[in-house]
């Protein structure tokens, strides 16, 4: 196998980055009533009778309206009236400039605003959470360590921890935190027990989902702290940019792709005295994002194709480039870190009961959403790995290729 270094940026519709919040959630004291008052003796010439102090008027408690580090104030009280920032928006070009120009066109989209509005609260606690980690993701963290304050973060934005039965599917973590290291490209997340530490020379991509009501949103960026693999983030974040510039309602999916892969392709490293040119990683795509399921029908090349497929209205898109100084392939190896329920299942008898009660565990806390072991360590399980066992086999001798579960492994 090739030693190579691969690089991961994807965007979520409407993500623009803004500048993050160190300051505290403002709390102006304490919230407590008042001591209880002493009783004063009675006055000469009175019946004795005590005589009671005023009582002063309860201090109102302020709502925040700034983000805490790390993250803990909930996305929903910084905007009290549900209406979340739109992020950043592309100009469509060419024949489509329509659709921004006309102003009946525009009053007919604007009818449909609420369909992004769990969208755009997804995305914004996103944007909080992925902020926080770019500034605080530190060589000498362990992996799980990274991930859990990743998922911590997301979870108490969106105001659903997933710990009780169903929490998980209203809101919180849409697939588990990517955090793939050097020649691993993706889906990799640390199972319980993983002592990896992020090194200094070590180049990462991050991989997080956020969802709410099922509504997805998917967004990665990478990390290296050695300057020397500046190029290599710089032509994933030009290719990427690219990649949403052309995309629209109509554009062809091959053409994206061959968008892409022209700006990816036009940087080039040197690592250790060689130059390498970059790559763009022919076997890995963008995708489209139903509810609840991170992986739709529609895939987006990052390398030019014939695909005529089109862009149509009320798709969601995640745009992800993978840029990368080897040969441009990746394949499956490794550990078994990501699983997901296909919405496709086949119904099967399981004879196995610790196999019932797993599947029974996913249906209820993550039905077709991405999980991992941790959420089952989450959720207080314990010996589970025979039923998970039990559970993708079953689905397999139903009929090929369709699981009850589906198993992503790292791609390298």
């Amino acid at each position: 196998m090739q030693s190579s270094l691969t690089l991961q940026t994807v965007e979520d519709s409407g993500s623009k980055p803004k500048p993050a919040s160190n300051d505290k959630a403002n709390d102006d004291g304490d919230d407590s009533e008042d001591d209880a008052e002493e009783p004063t003796a009675p006055e000469a010439g009175t019946d004795g009778a005590k005589k009671k102090k005023k009582r002063k008027p309860k201090k109102k408690k302020k709502k925040p309206t700034q983000q805490s580090d790390p993250p803990r104030v909930l996305i929903s009280q910084l905007f009290p009236e549900k209406k979340y920032p739109k992020g950043e928006e592309v100009e469509y070009v060419n024949e489509n400039r329509y659709r921004t120009t006309n102003e009946e066109k525009r009053h007919l989209d604007n009818l449909n605003s609420e369909f992004l509005n769990d969208y755009r609260h997804a995305a914004e606690a996103h944007r909080q959470a992925r902020q926080w980690a770019q500034k605080n993701i530190k060589p000498g963290q362990t992996l799980t360590e990274i991930a859990n304050g990743i998922e911590d973060a997301v979870r108490a934005l969106v105001g659903h921890q997933g710990l009780e039965e169903g929490d998980a599917l209203i809101a919180g973590m849409g697939f588990p935190t990517g955090l793939s290291l050097n020649h691993c490209a993706a889906h990799y997340t640390p199972n319980a027990g993983n002592k990896m530490v992020l090194q200094e020379d070590d180049v990462m991509k991050v991989d997080i989902g956020v969802h709410v009501n099922g509504k997805i949103v998917d967004s990665a960026f990478t990390l290296a702290f050695n300057p020397r693999y500046d190029p290599l983030l710089e032509a994933v974040k030009a290719a990427t940019n690219e990649g949403i510039k052309e995309a629209g309602i109509d554009a062809r999916l091959g053409e994206i792709g061959g968008a892409i892969q022209e700006v990816m392709e036009s940087y080039e490293v040197e690592i250790n005295g060689t130059t390498y040119p970059v790559k763009s990683i022919r076997n890995l795509n963008g995708h489209t994002i139903l509810p609840y399921s991170i992986h739709g029908t529609k895939s987006v090349p990052i390398v030019k194709s014939n695909d005529t497929t089109k862009m149509e209205e009320g798709d969601v898109f995640a745009i992800e480039t993978f840029g990368s100084t080897g040969n441009g392939y990746v394949h499956e190896e490794g550990e078994v870190s990501h699983y997901a329920k296909r919405s496709d299942a086949p119904k099967v008898d399981l004879r196995l009961s610790s196999a019932k009660s797993l599947l029974n565990v996913i249906n209820k806390n993550f039905g077709t959403l991405p999980w991992c072991r941790r959420y089952l360590d989450r959720l207080g399980q314990d010996k589970y790995l025979l039923g998970v066992s039990c559970v993708l086999s079953a689905g397999r001798s139903k009929k090929p290729n369709m699981l009850i579960a589906v198993v992503e492994q790292p791609r390298r």
